[in-house]
């Protein structure tokens, strides 16, 4: 009994978190890795003193080519802790300084999330402006729809692709990137991501997460020059 409990209990650890037997690789060269991330991860370092996945991909590429030493990877950008979906790494440095210059400059950077919501939003398609503030304490951020002190702009364009009973699924494509711009400009017209506590979602998902999910990452490879885009579909069963 205490060994099927055991067992039941790894399957569920397996599936809400990546180790380095089990990482999801949606694209890999010998330049930049993508990753398709759980629920349980943290991409980089923090507080928690939990296990981040730039060392667990790290530790994955060591095995995989059986490399001596120090591997070397930059982390590129960040998702939620909650979030799914796709995380870009980078394998070298050259490829990590040309990379951040890309999504620091946002042009040559398509990032494309989905989101169940709670309510209709007020049009089929549109675009958001507001402007957030953040409580590093509570760690939130709330918005406002003229700027107030201390405030950053936040645009995003959102759209319907689906009407379910009770919730909504939206397209989104960030214009900027704010710390939890999706949740709290949401949240600022009254649509709660399912799961979303800190947002004003009614109840947990029952792993812990928040429907949100980073579907698709599009840029300009660091090296080759070529158009990359990466797509991975979220575990929600709609």
């Amino acid at each position: 009994m205490v060994c099927a409990f055991s067992t039941s209990l790894i399957n569920v650890i397996m599936k809400l978190t990546t180790n380095a037997g089990n990482v999801d690789v949606l694209y890999e060269d010998n330049h930049v890795i993508g990753i398709n991330k759980r629920v349980g991860d943290i991409v980089q370092g923090d507080k928690t003193g939990d296990t981040p996945l730039s060392d667990i991909i790290k530790e994955y590429l060591k095995v995989k080519y059986n490399k001596p030493g120090e591997v070397f990877l930059g982390v590129v950008h960040r998702l939620d802790r909650p979030t799914t979906g796709v995380v870009l790494f980078a394998k070298t440095s050259k490829a990590l300084a040309r990379l951040n210059a890309m999504f620091a400059n946002k042009e040559e950077v398509q990032k494309t999330y989905w989101a169940l919501v709670d309510a209709m939003p007020p049009a089929e398609e549109g675009t958001l402006t507001h402007w957030l503030v953040r409580n590093e304490k509570q760690n939130k951020s709330v918005g406002y729809n003229k700027e107030v002190p201390h405030s950053k702009k936040a645009v995003l364009h959102y759209k319907l692709l689906k009407s379910l009973e009770r919730y909504y699924l939206l397209e989104i494509n960030l214009i900027t990137g704010r710390h939890h711009q999706i949740r709290a400009q949401l949240a600022a017209i009254g649509l709660h991501i399912k799961g979303d506590l800190k947002y004003g979602a009614k109840r947990s998902n029952p792993d812990g997460g928040i429907c949100l999910h980073a579907h698709k990452l599009s840029f300009i490879h660091p090296v080759k020059k070529e158009s990359i885009t990466i797509t991975t579909e979220p575990n929600w069963g709609i």
